[in-house]
């Protein structure tokens, strides 16, 4: 089966000539500054040690931006970002300005189905795409997951006779730096992640004495509800207050002014008590700080520093009844690595990975570290207690998707050498069973008591690759029978590391598959060459099961460049959609979707 996916980033990152060395002792310190993605902390905004603090606010101050926009725009150019000719999909769109009713409608909504909002965010970048630099520093560019964000929105509501109104709306995200740049009307903060060492460091300083910041509050990549309001998050900056009805950005959510730091684009919902656990991810001490906020997102409850010594990318932080869970993988930000001319962010497939449990309210002595296999896992299903054992469920790889390729790699170009197919034939997923190179359901039990690791795949090496998992929500931090993802499509190849998903599958727990240690899957496959995205569950109203309800996705089909929403029975999972609706644009690729009940009627 030929699959191809998340991959490693194999871009060379060296100075050009002359060699530069970098001997200044930087301090990082104030506001953090953090990766770009669903997964993009980074780093914090940079005060040079060597300068003192007070004269580069001096120089922030007194410089004039004329002056260094200017010296921007003879220096640095500004090139397109190349897409493949495959990713018809991945080009922004523009606001549509004016809600619309939906008449296209094949098939029926349920009457049961509840009234709300199906919502998604994804990147939908400023001035028709992401944006590389070169400069006499070197080359600098983006990584896929970056670009502004637009939450696209459907509205469902029911009058009284039982008739459906189906409104889609799309917005921007206007952030802060949203508004600058489109006040200037013109490309403006320089990519600052990847590339040439000295262009990214460059860019780096440059963006912050500019505009006070280094990178872009991008906000794009998760939507998510607490106390009844809704949020856009990207890991690189505070969450954004919505207005579910009109889609305008309110705002920064920084709980009262008690959370000065990035915020998970994953938070969780502790069974019983409704608080929200969030964590926030820095490149400098501290790396790593967990908080847990109350049931009414109006206090910071507790707030604990995990006392790491490296910056990990952790995309998601897990509950129980009484832990939380924290994955600490091999991928990581290192500025010394990057000042000394390597990658600013790495994967070291043979890197230290384990997983910490630690009480609620604990402080970093309580946490409970588990030594695992090396693994990037940005997405869990979910996690909960089973005697004197934890156990996580999540989609395991043995490689990063990001920061992904380097701009307009082809094919198999960017691919590990041991991973590249012979000349004629097909791609190889797995060196072995243990060494599935793309995301697949994974089990870790972690006992503490004991201190015994068990890990296993939960399905085999000839099942597709899956991402980006969902269950019940009802169920998050509880033992679950059931979980869902997008389906990788497997003929398919993303030139910039960002899979496509020609379908679902429903996982279920407690059922053996007939091969042995693995467990039944069913699999809902969309038509040729129609991919998926944001796929949200919706539970049904008075449902009594843990799979009643359905899955929401918005597709697209590359033949028509036609934008659909499907909804599909999760307990006729393998049949047709119950409902095709068709959408009166297109809806580029994206990441997290979400379902909020609200009811609707007269209010759109």
């Amino acid at each position: 089966m030929a699959c191809y996916y998340y991959v490693p980033f194999q871009g060379h990152c060296s100075f050009r000539n002359p060699t530069l060395s970098f001997s200044l002792n930087f301090n990082f310190i104030n506001t953090t500054h953090h990766l770009a993605s669903s997964f993009k902390p980074f780093l914090r905004e940079l005060e040079q040690h060597v300068f003192g603090v007070g004269v580069l606010k001096a120089a922030v101050k007194n410089t004039s931006v004329k002056l260094l926009d200017a010296f921007v725009d003879s220096a640095f150019q500004f090139v397109d970002y190349p897409l493949d000719p495959s990713q018809t999909n991945a080009a922004p769109v523009d606001e549509i300005k004016e809600a619309a009713v939906i008449i296209n409608i094949h098939g029926d909504i349920p009457s049961e189905f509840p009234q709300g909002v199906y919502i998604r965010n994804g990147p939908n970048p400023l001035f028709g795409g992401l944006k590389s630099s070169k400069s006499v520093f070197g080359e600098s560019s983006p990584i896929w997951v970056e670009g502004e964000g637009m939450l696209h929105a459907l509205y469902f509501s029911k009058d009284i006779n039982g008739n459906w109104t189906v409104v889609y709306n799309n917005r921007h995200v206007e952030t802060d730096t949203f508004k600058l740049e489109k006040l200037r009307n013109k490309p403006s903060f320089l990519p600052a992640i990847q590339g040439d060492p000295l262009a990214v460091f460059t860019s780096f300083l440059l963006n912050l004495v500019r505009f006070g910041k280094p990178l872009k509050n991008i906000s794009n990549t998760n939507v998510f509800e607490h106390s009844g309001k809704l949020y856009s998050i990207a890991e690189n900056n505070l969450p954004q207050e919505i207005d579910i009805l009109t889609l305008e950005a309110l705002g920064d959510w920084d709980v009262n002014g008690a959370w000065n730091r990035s915020f998970t684009a994953h938070p969780k919902r502790v069974p019983d008590t409704g608080e929200l656990v969030t964590m926030g991810i820095a490149a400098t001490k501290p790396f790593v700080e967990v908080g847990v906020i109350s049931a009414d997102g109006k206090e910071l409850v507790h707030k604990l520093d995990l006392k790491l010594d490296r910056c990990p990318l952790s995309h998601e932080i897990g509950v129980t009844k009484r832990y939380i869970v924290f994955m600490d993988c091999p991928l990581t930000v290192d500025v010394n690595r990057l000042i000394h001319g390597g990658k600013l962010i790495k994967y070291e497939s043979e890197g230290n990975a384990r997983m910490g449990i630690m009480p609620r309210y604990g402080d970093a002595g309580s946490i409970h570290w588990f030594k695992v296999k090396p693994n990037c896992t940005f997405h869990i299903f979910n996690c909960f207690e089973d005697g004197d054992e934890v156990v996580v469920w999540g989609c395991r790889a043995l490689a990063s998707a990001i920061p992904g390729p380097d701009p307009g790699s082809k094919e198999f170009a960017w691919f590990p050498t041991k991973f590249k197919p012979a000349p004629g034939k097909p791609f190889e997923d797995a060196i072995s069973e243990d060494q599935l190179l793309f995301h697949r359901p994974y089990e870790w039990r972690l006992n503490v008591r004991t201190g015994a690791v068990k890990e296993r795949n939960l399905i085999g090496a000839n099942n597709f690759p899956m991402e980006f998992p969902m269950i019940n929500g009802a169920f998050t931090g509880l033992k679950n029978k059931y979980g869902y993802t997008q389906v990788c499509h497997c003929d398919s190849i993303a030139a910039t590391g960002m899979g496509r998903f020609g379908g679902l599958a429903k996982l279920f727990f407690e059922e053996q598959n007939t091969e042995e240690g693995s467990i039944k899957v069913e699999y809902h496959m969309f038509e040729r060459n129609t991919y998926c995205s944001g796929a949200a569950l919706v539970r049904k109203e008075g449902g009594a099961e843990e799979d009643d309800g359905w899955i929401i996705t918005f597709v697209h089909h590359e033949d028509t460049n036609i934008c659909q929403a499907y909804i599909i029975d999760t307990k006729d999972f393998l049949n047709e959609p119950v409902a095709k609706i068709t959408l009166p644009c297109r809806v580029p690729d994206g990441f997290h979707g979400a379902f909020m009940p609200i009811q609707l009627l007269n209010k759109i």
